[in-house]
């Protein structure tokens, strides 16, 4: 799976929230200064060329849907960043986060409890 740049994945995030939309539609959803229609439609096609989106023709309109869902894309990306920043390991990751105290202790405890039950389900 090919990374998309950012203008890709804005586009790609209203595409996800969307379902399926027309280039007039996804527009819509941008906040001001809206980009220009053309532009979004030119990243609606370069999508299109990488995978990540599919359409259906309405004579010469388009809909647009994704290809590849959000969780999927997410999770390729989660990967990569963890690989290239943090030597492959999520420890790192959340220490990162520990470290420099972005996560509250609420969070802590709530991904402690994940983690547990996780564990409970592969024991």
């Amino acid at each position: 799976m090919k990374q998309l740049t950012k203008a890709e994945e804005e586009v790609m995030q209203h595409l996800w929230q969307q379902q399926k939309a027309f280039v007039k539609e996804i527009l819509a959803e941008f906040p001001e200064p809206k980009p220009a229609y053309n532009t979004v439609s030119t990243i609606i096609r370069i999508l299109e060329k990488k995978g990540y989106v599919g359409f259906k023709s309405y004579g010469k309109a388009h809909q647009y849907l994704p290809l590849v869902t959000k969780d999927a894309y997410s999770k390729q990306s989660l990967l990569k960043m963890v690989s290239n920043y943090f030597e492959g390991s999520f420890k790192e990751l959340v220490s990162f986060f520990v470290k420099d105290e972005n996560i509250s202790v609420s969070e802590l405890s709530e991904i402690q409890a994940m983690l547990e039950y996780k564990k409970s389900q592969l024991e």
